[in-house]
């Protein structure tokens, strides 16, 4: 199936996958999100693939969820239980790929964008990249199987930083926090990504595929119930997510009431 706001290519046995909606910066909607699970499950069964690369068209990676599209999609409790399981599918058909997934950001990489960022096994990224999870500027509450790997990748402090701060990472920033695998300059990212792509599909494919698996298996499971899961969807019923966002679109600075 064709989806019109991805592009796919291949170079021998790297799969290179390209959000492709510059004029928003590669913001997700609903539809997006399905597509990329769509697209992902069908690399993960792909036998003849041994890596795969996740970047975004016109100069940035993604700027997470498409806000004009909240009114739609996140209007109430119903509808962003629906968004919210397709946001967790998508997100984790990333980390259950069976191939090794390389992000390549550069420019915008915030919001969802960071989320599928994290979700990849490896992350190269530009040192003028800008790197921060922005849900509490909207009054999102980001959902805990998301959080995970970013605590297994930098601990709570540096989670801290990024959902209850908001603290914004250049490249340099983001590298030495730990959020990034490789750092490179602008010009030189799309190498640096690309090369590591190829050194890891000159291994084993089926050791890579283990290991990643194995890494996966030694964290557990989540010690989480469903109910406490659809916690984490209960912003959608507070007055400062709607006027956060009603302020976002109409470029005004929000005000949070706390209720």
């Amino acid at each position: 199936m064709d989806h019109p706001h991805f592009l796919q290519t291949r170079q021998d046995v790297v799969a290179i996958v390209t959000f492709n909606r510059p004029e928003l910066r590669n913001a997700f909607n609903l539809g997006m999100w399905a597509g990329l699970k769509e697209i992902m499950d069908t690399l993960s069964a792909d036998d003849t693939l041994r890596c795969v690369v996740l970047r975004g068209a016109g100069g940035h990676f993604c700027a997470g969820a498409d806000i004009s599209s909240f009114a739609e999609e996140r209007a109430s409790r119903a509808a962003e239980d629906r968004y919210a399981d397709m946001l967790h599918e998508s997100m984790q058909s990333i980390r259950l790929c069976r191939h090794p997934v390389v992000a390549l950001i550069e420019g915008a990489c915030v919001g969802g964008g960071a989320g599928i960022a994290t979700m990849c096994d490896f992350r190269v990224g530009a040192e003028g990249l800008k790197f921060g999870i922005t849900a509490r500027n909207l009054g999102i509450w980001y959902p805990y199987a998301e959080i995970d790997p970013i605590i297994q990748m930098v601990g709570t402090g540096v989670a801290a930083e990024i959902l209850i701060e908001g603290r914004i990472f250049n490249g340099r920033e983001a590298y030495e926090k730990g959020l990034l695998s490789r750092l490179a300059p602008d010009a030189a990212v799309e190498q640096e990504a690309l090369g590591l792509a190829r050194r890891i599909s000159a291994g084993s494919p089926l050791s890579a595929r283990f290991h990643k698996a194995a890494l996966r298996k030694l964290r557990g499971p989540l010690p989480l119930t469903a109910l406490e899961e659809r916690e984490a969807n209960g912003f959608v019923e507070t007055e400062d997510f709607h006027n956060a966002t009603r302020a976002f679109l109409a470029k005004q600075q929000p005000r949070f009431a706390g209720r």
